[in-house]
């Protein structure tokens, strides 16, 4: 799968550049759009594959007795079809099968109402760049 990380941070840049930001904030936002072959071999990463292709992808990091959702971005072409929905249970899903006892979100603001329709509450906000913008903290237990 490290192979792919090309195709996962395209889906990723793809997914992100779908809410219309500026290019100078999908430049900004550059690293944290990418998924090495490191962090692929490193960490959990899930991909929905339909005909062949990569449509969606999750990936958590272990943070303490939690876990973090790192990564989570569906082609813009299928956003809305349910893919979303069923890799992010199947998450939570791995989350639970590791003992971890909740799934912490840094989510985009576009993207928070879907998580809170998964299950995952506002706990806060964290700040982000370009300075001044913040961003929805949510957890999701997974018991």
């Amino acid at each position: 799968m490290a192979d792919d990380a090309d195709t996962l941070t395209a889906i990723a840049h793809a997914a992100k550049r779908h809410w219309r930001y500026p290019e100078e904030w999908i430049a900004l936002w550059r690293r944290d759009l990418t998924l090495t072959p490191d962090f692929i071999e490193r960490y959990p990463v899930y991909c929905t594959v339909e005909a062949g292709a990569v449509v969606a992808v999750s990936a958590m990091v272990f943070a303490a007795a939690d876990c973090e959702l790192e990564h989570f971005w569906v082609v813009p072409t299928r956003m809305g079809a349910g893919l979303g929905r069923a890799l992010f249970e199947h998450t939570v899903e791995r989350c639970r099968a590791i003992g971890a006892r909740r799934l912490w979100i840094t989510a985009d603001p576009n993207a928070a109402a879907f998580y809170e329709r998964m299950g995952a509450r506002r706990v806060g906000e964290v700040p982000s760049t370009p300075a001044g913008r913040m961003l929805p903290r949510l957890e999701r237990l997974t018991t």
